[in-house]
């Protein structure tokens, strides 16, 4: 919801015979946080992580600029929590994939959780952490990550590789600090392809099925 200055109306107002373009004053907007944060989403999405501005964000949200700094202390701020909020949604994946060892395959539980880590925001994501080395900072200092969302998605492969090693599914020679993020990367490399259709599940099921097999066979 959008307000105007008084006389303005719902559209331009007029001074010294020239339009002037309406401006929000003593806006109210609903959850103004989720707002600015899904107006970043669809700028990083459409436009690169090159064109995340505050008033790229405040205009494709349509509040004022003020608006952002009402509720977040800086910018740098603001990408930090719409970043957090992603990762967040990552290790509650993670937990989701541990739980189901030793149901299903290693490999076909892999195969289902980890195209859920590549969709387009999350990757337009990762490209803007490798963009902002103040968003970088800001992030490890929260999450403790070397590198943030991508440890994320390594931890996730880990924990539940654990898991199942830990549960004779794989084997116990198997060196999971090697496998977990080249497990990772190459599944990676499948969703880096921006001009083409995302790939099948038979694409996924056959690379996650080439990297356990540097683990060896099951007990």
């Amino acid at each position: 919801m959008r307000a105007f200055a008084a006389g303005e109306g719902h559209g331009p107002g007029t001074q010294h015979g020239k339009d002037v373009p309406e401006v929000p004053t003593g806006v109210a907007i609903r959850d103004p946080r989720g707002q600015l944060l899904d107006a970043a989403e669809r700028v990083l999405l459409r436009d690169g992580p090159a064109a995340l501005t505050s008033r790229a964000v405040t205009d494709e949200a349509g509040v004022a600029k003020g608006v952002l700094h009402r509720h977040f202390a800086d910018f740098e701020g603001f990408l930090a929590e719409f970043a957090l909020e992603r990762v967040a949604a990552v290790n509650d994946r993670a937990a989701a994939l541990r739980a189901a060892a030793g149901a299903g395959t290693v490999t076909g539980n892999l195969a289902a959780a980890l195209p859920a880590l590549f969709t387009p925001p999350l990757l337009a994501l990762a490209r803007l952490v490798l963009a902002r080395d103040e968003l970088r900072a800001r992030l490890r200092a929260a999450t403790g990550s070397r590198l943030p969302l991508m440890s994320e998605w390594v931890a996730l492969a880990a924990r539940y590789l654990e898991a199942e090693r830990g549960l004779g599914r794989l084997s116990p020679a198997a060196d999971i600090p090697v496998i977990a993020p080249m497990l990772v990367s190459a599944v990676h490399l499948l969703f880096t392809d921006t001009d083409g259709p995302p790939p099948d599940h038979a694409a996924v099921t056959r690379t996650v099925a080439a990297a356990l097999a540097a683990a060896g066979p099951a007990r």
